[in-house]
């Protein structure tokens, strides 16, 4: 006997539908699957063998044969246990009988979606990649999808045009076929109702930061216009802490953006189970010692890297200069197109970002370059090629992708002893939504999202300068002999600036703030 269903498997961050056919046919009992499976599909046929005898199912006494079309496409991961057992159950007429019904069943079951792994007891475990696979389905016109009760929580946000069951158990997905106990479908989820129910009450706030007035102003900007940052300063300054922060003053995300990271962490199996969608913007921060695949992405797989994990929000390098160089480099493409493409022998994937980076370092290998006096008295003892050599480690490209560069001076003991508490996290973000309200309404229908995405005619139109500009942009590139990627940063920054102040034009202040931001890589220069 023959029987169909579908299924799904995911290449990258994409989805296609799988059919899952099995054939029961006279003959020594065997067990074949084909269709280019990877070892955790070959290995379906165990875990479905020991489900259904363990749940009181009777295994087939024949020879089956499993094949997962279309042949082409690679099959990873062991998804495909739940349908692979539903398509064997309707085959072997277990879950109804005689051959009417079971072409009627199986029209029924036409447009309907199977995905999950199998316990050896017949328990339906939790699988990665399911949202990404529920909205190919939903775009492929399937109305129904049964899916892991583990990954119940990440369909709510697609559930709202097809029904999601959730199943715990094969006897209860094959009580639901019968019609004997239906599964109640996942209920849909407003979006905003998720984004009140998943902030962050215990996020960290600006307000907790003491002093620091010009790097809280740099980041201020950064997080206004998307630009990336590079913060310098001694040891115990506060740059983490900030960096820390820069998420809590960026914009919400929209729906397409939290719907396009949570289809990240669901490929990459990172989506907490209780998680919905990330309402949150995220913030990853490797160690210094991550490979370049991980930090790019890569494996067998092209599995995704920090780079991805953070698309959407912030990536934090600290001790910047301490990562490997080429996984520095590896950076320069994502800053500049807001993608990665990741090329292996089996696969050639193109991931999202769309990163706002954030590095620390210290402007010399003790720290104390440049702080004449340290509250435990400790002062810089670096030779001058010392501080070149450490300087040297970030290339002259990968400096010219930061935005802003500031330095973090230590706090005064007084500030410190005074614990006066600073301008709350609230009060920046409102500034910052407003000044990206003016971007969004400056590039609609263009694709760019804010000032630091501003192509080259967007640049010339949105960032003209007058002549009193144009003298001290021309000074500040004799000065210190800006490329022009360097300009088109400054150019962008100083729009940012201006944005904030609700100006329209870009006035000389704006502009020399801006210079000023970007020429604070003077530091390298000792």
């Amino acid at each position: 006997m023959y029987a169909s269903v579908k299924s799904a498997g995911v290449r990258g961050l994409s989805a296609e539908l799988v059919t899952v056919e099995v054939d029961l046919s006279s003959g020594l009992p065997r067990f074949d699957l084909v269709g280019l499976p990877n070892s955790a599909v070959s290995e379906s046929k165990e875990r479905v063998r020991s489900a259904v005898r363990n749940c009181g199912f009777q295994f087939p006494i024949s020879r089956i044969t499993v094949n997962l079309a279309p042949a082409d496409f690679r099959k990873e991961g062991p998804i495909y246990d739940l349908p692979i057992f539903t398509a064997m159950m309707l085959a072997d007429h277990q879950i109804i009988s005689g051959q009417k019904t079971l072409e009627r069943k199986l029209d029924e079951l036409r447009s309907a979606v199977f995905l999950g792994e199998l316990s050896l007891r017949g328990d339906v475990r939790r699988v990665r990649g399911v949202l990404p696979m529920l909205i190919c389905a939903r775009e492929k016109g399937m109305k129904q999808a049964f899916i892991p009760a583990g990954n119940a929580k990440e369909a709510t946000a697609v559930c709202d045009a097809m029904d999601v069951y959730p199943v715990h158990t094969v006897k209860e997905l094959l009580a639901h076929l019968r019609g004997e106990k239906l599964i109640e479908p996942v209920e849909p989820v407003p979006f905003d109702v998720l984004v009140q129910k998943n902030a962050r009450a215990d996020a960290p706030d600006f307000s907790e930061v003491i002093g620091q007035r010009e790097a809280r102003r740099a980041l201020e900007i950064a997080a206004a216009g998307g630009h990336n940052v590079l913060l310098v300063g001694p040891p115990g300054a506060g740059k983490s802490m900030l960096a820390k922060r820069l998420p809590g003053i960026l914009p919400e995300m929209t729906y397409d953006e939290a719907l396009e990271t949570t289809n990240i962490y669901s490929v990459g199996g990172l989506l907490p189970e209780d998680l919905p969608l990330m309402v949150e913007r995220p913030f990853r921060a490797p160690h210094h010692t991550a490979t370049l695949a991980a930090m790019a992405g890569g494996g067998a797989q092209a599995s995704p890297g920090e780079v991805t994990l953070a698309h959407n929000g912030v990536l934090f390098l600290d001790e910047t200069p301490h990562f490997a160089r080429p996984v520095l480099e590896a950076l320069r493409q994502p800053l500049e197109d807001r993608c990665i493409t990741i090329a292996r022998n089996r696969a050639t994937v193109t991931y999202p970002g769309n990163i706002q980076l954030i590095g620390a370092m210290n402007p010399c290998p003790c720290g104390y370059y440049g702080v004449p006096y340290t509250e435990n008295g400790r002062v810089c003892s670096c030779s001058l090629q010392d501080i070149r050599r450490y300087a040297d480690k970030l290339s002259g490209p990968f400096l010219d992708r930061i935005d802003i560069h500031v330095r973090v001076r230590p706090v005064p003991e007084r500030l410190l002893l005074e614990a006066a508490r600073s301008e709350c996290s609230a009060d920046i973000r409102a500034r910052v939504v407003a000044a990206r309200d003016r971007q969004k309404a400056r590039f609609e229908g263009s694709g760019t999202t804010c000032n630091a995405g501003m192509t080259r005619t967007q640049l010339l139109e949105y960032c003209a300068l007058d002549d009193a500009c144009r003298d001290a942009l021309l000074v500040a590139h004799e000065k210190h002999q800006f490329s022009a990627r360097s300009n088109d940063k400054i150019l962008k920054v100083a729009r940012t600036i201006a944005d904030l102040a609700g100006s329209e034009p870009i006035e000389l202040p704006h502009l020399l703030e801006a210079i000023q931001l970007h020429a604070m890589d003077a530091y390298l220069d000792p």
